[in-house]
């Protein structure tokens, strides 16, 4: 099951939904209106709790109870998710989705995926806010709050500031002037904690936005040449300081085929693609960067759905990458040619 989407058998679905868009591998159900928060949980199949349960290991003459540890299991179907210590809280999937309520009051929040991975130990939700970032007179960015929560342990709650940009759905990650745009909650924190940190991360939305918006702008009147794109893509994908310094020293023969062709494709995506034609975008270092966003947006293969998610939103190579060329355009839109590493 290479989706990795939970199946309920009882229900007969698959734990996911989408919002007029079609849903992950043709999976789950697509609806035509936003729901509320209480009808996502529904549509996403994520109406169940989760539980602690004592812990035991069998010994000669019968049981004996581990101490410190917990099994969390679905109460629906008793599957067990994970295993976890006595400090862990559960977090149930209705109080991720009030989390997300009370970072805007519920105004104007606009769930439109959801869903369940595994047995149903890590679900997500995306949710679409009010209002745009806008380049330019009609390139628009929309913006997005990604949330992730785990039964089994295995992280935090995760929660980030996503702008996608409407005419290419390219995923604008980036952190700014040394402040994340995710916030992450461990499990033993109580629900005050949670909610606290609720506002913090409208907070993080809210100047992000204001920054994302100016810095965009200013980018899409810096002109840049096609061998200097070539030359920013070659830096912000290069995986290894030691792949920088082959491409300065002209070291060709020396690089692998999978990184010269990572690097044509993205070129040829920043050259060719439609969405790098716009006033915005054309020969500017903001299409620069989309041109590497847009590469592990649209273009890059990926296992799964799953792989895709974590590559562009928790932590993964894509992300890194967005990263990458984010300080190079900065220094670029600065500094000029000069802030290129390559010669």
């Amino acid at each position: 099951m290479a989706h990795n989407l939970n199946f309920n058998e009882q229900t007969a679905k698959h734990s996911f939904f989408s919002v007029k868009e079609k849903a992950w591998h043709n999976l789950g159900q697509i609806i035509q209106d936003y729901p509320t928060s209480a009808e996502a949980i529904l549509h996403a199949g994520l109406d169940y709790e989760v539980e602690k349960r004592k812990l035991f290991t069998p010994i000669q003459d019968g049981t004996i109870e581990i101490p410190n540890y917990f099994s969390t299991v679905r109460t629906d179907h008793d599957a067990v998710l994970g295993v976890v210590g006595k400090d862990y809280q559960i977090v149930q999937n209705r109080d991720a989705f009030s989390f997300f309520d009370a970072i805007v009051g519920g105004d104007g929040m606009l769930y439109e995926t959801a869903g369940a991975l595994g047995k149903g130990e890590r679900i997500f939700i995306t949710a679409k806010l009010p209002n745009y970032i806008r380049v330019g007179k009609d390139d628009l960015i929309e913006k997005y709050l990604f949330l992730t929560t785990s039964h089994d342990g295995s992280g935090s709650i995760t929660a980030a500031f996503t702008p996608i940009r409407i005419v290419c759905s390219n995923t604008l990650n980036a952190a700014l002037r040394n402040q994340s745009n995710t916030v992450r909650i461990r499990h033993t924190a109580n629900a005050k904690q949670r909610l606290e940190q609720a506002h913090k991360v409208m907070g993080i939305t809210d100047v992000l936005s204001i920054q994302m918006e100016a810095i965009f702008n200013n980018w899409s009147k810096v002109r840049i040449a096609d061998n200097e794109v070539k030359k920013l893509i070659q830096s912000a994908l290069a995986p290894s300081k030691e792949v920088l310094k082959n491409l300065q020293d002209g070291r060709a023969d020396e690089l692998s085929s999978y990184f010269v062709n990572m690097v044509d494709c993205a070129f040829e995506y920043a050259m060719s693609h439609p969405t790098q034609l716009l006033d915005t975008t054309r020969g500017t270092v903001f299409g620069a960067y989309n041109a590497i966003t847009g590469y592990f947006q649209n273009v890059r293969s990926y296992k799964d759905e799953e792989a895709k998610l974590a590559s562009l939103l928790m932590g993964g190579t894509g992300q890194l990458r967005a990263q990458s060329a984010f300080n190079l355009c900065t220094d670029f839109a600065t500094n000029g040619a000069d802030a290129l590493l390559l010669n």
